[in-house]
């Protein structure tokens, strides 16, 4: 009987020992994992207050998603970075490197952008803009917690924000993370009046457009058949997404700056996720400030026209290029 039981005993330290083994398998594996995902120096303290590593600093599956995601923005975000610093503003007496994150909410995209690019260097400033004073305060906390002191937080208005003293008088590149509605377009007069360098746009919930083609609906369907690519509500919200984001793009190029626009994320993670990435040239395009005036005209808008594409106007004496 003495022997039954030891033999049980020992089969059962076995089994734990076998359990443990396993869990530190597991933890390494966990650990390697994440050691290959990182990028050398990056912050873990960063990416645990951004939800993106667990509170013990660990990977699961929606942390591998959101991770993947960081990495696939900063990208785009760092061949920009590099195109700007490796070709100085033309002003000799420009600042160093300058980053503005419009409607910054938590700050999400600067913290990353400073952790994985300005960190290892000496010079270079990011600003986030919010006009939500909570949001502010917590990115304020973050970034001295985590020494970040190039790091600027400002509660602000875009009105505010593109007359403070706060902000230098130029800005390299302006961001503007899932801006909704028509904050992405204040994005856009903040960076023209800062003579930005460079855009860097994810658009999110264009409502804007979408509502005045709601209300000339009934108009349009008597004059043209085109009305009825938004008569129904769903395809209204689409089309005025789509028509905004197309306004936009000439938008910039009618005010010099060559654009392109790409796929942010798959469709299996979002459907806001339209990248639009605007380098400036100085080579403004006449025919792309005509063609907003004949969308206006065509789709009826032009009231947002007039509200929110108005700079093109003083490219008459410009390069007449074609598109």
């Amino acid at each position: 009987m003495k022997q039954e039981l030891q033999s049980l005993g020992d089969e059962g330290r076995g089994r734990q020992s076998t359990g443990k083994t396993g869990a530190r398998a597991r933890e390494e594996a966990r650990a390697k994992e994440l050691a290959a995902l990182l990028r050398p120096g990056q912050s873990i303290a960063l990416l645990q207050q951004l939800h993106i590593l667990t509170r013990e600093g660990q990977l699961n599956q929606d942390s591998r998603r959101k991770l993947k995601q960081v990495y696939h923005l900063y990208q785009f975000m760092e061949t920009l970075l590099h195109e700007l610093e490796q070709a100085p503003a033309a002003d000799a007496l420009a600042p160093p490197l300058t980053v503005a994150d419009h409607g910054a909410g938590k700050s999400y995209l600067g913290f990353i952008l400073f952790d994985l690019f300005f960190k290892s260097r000496a010079q270079g400033m990011v600003y986030g803009i919010e006009s939500r004073a909570d949001l502010v305060g917590k990115s304020r906390d973050l970034a001295a917690q985590l020494g970040f002191a190039r790091m600027r937080f400002l509660n602000l208005t875009v009105a505010q924000s593109t007359r403070t003293p706060e902000l230098p008088q130029r800005i390299d590149l302006v961001t503007a993370l899932h801006a909704c509605d028509s904050a992405t377009d204040d994005a856009i007069a903040f960076g023209l009046s800062k003579q930005a360098r460079a855009f860097a746009l994810v658009p999110c919930c264009q409502a804007e457009a979408a509502r005045q083609l709601g209300s000339n609906k009934a108009l349009m369907l008597s004059r043209t058949p085109l009305a009825e690519l938004w008569r129904h509500p769903l395809h209204t919200r689409e089309m005025g997404s789509q028509i905004t984001n197309v306004l936009r793009c000439l938008y910039l190029e009618a005010n010099g700056y060559q654009v392109t626009v790409t796929e942010l994320v798959g469709w299996e993670h979002s459907m806001k996720n339209e990248l639009i990435i605007a380098r400036y040239t100085g080579h403004r395009k006449r025919a792309a400030a005509e063609r907003i005036v004949e969308i206006g005209a065509q789709f009826g808008l032009k009231a947002l026209i007039d509200r929110r594409f108005t700079r093109q106007t003083h490219n008459s004496e410009d390069n007449a290029d074609s598109h």
